[in-house]
């Protein structure tokens, strides 16, 4: 079993930063396309940003500026740096991998980490 374990949420105000983590077994960073998503009460769970093995990012319209996904493959270790947090961007965030297998997708997933934007 896979193991993803996400870290660094908290409560931050309004326009503060964190900084969320992510970290998993060596093969995982090897090879797998990993990425961010979030879920807020009540509502789906949305990708956030993604990166590939090689580097390249993709981020959702909402944070592009503001966010910023980045992995040390060596650490095994992603990273999330979220700045400028509003308040609706409270939520559960995920750490999710996934590869591309003959039979379809091979994904895995964190248990989550809480972010809480308030005053």
């Amino acid at each position: 079993q896979v193991q993803l374990v996400e870290s660094g949420g908290g409560l931050v105000q309004p326009g503060g930063s964190l900084r969320l983590s992510c970290s998993g077994p060596m093969h995982i960073f090897r090879s797998y396309e990993m990425a961010w998503y979030r879920q807020a009460p009540g509502k789906q769970r949305d990708l956030v940003a993604s990166i590939t093995s090689g580097g390249v990012t993709n981020y959702a319209d909402s944070v592009k500026g503001r966010f910023t996904i980045s992995r040390d493959n060596p650490k095994t270790t992603m990273y999330q740096q979220m700045n400028s947090l509003e308040p609706e961007e409270t939520a559960v965030y995920y750490c999710n991998a996934k590869f591309l297998v003959p039979s379809g997708v091979e994904e895995y997933w964190g248990e989550g980490t809480q972010v809480t934007v308030s005053s």
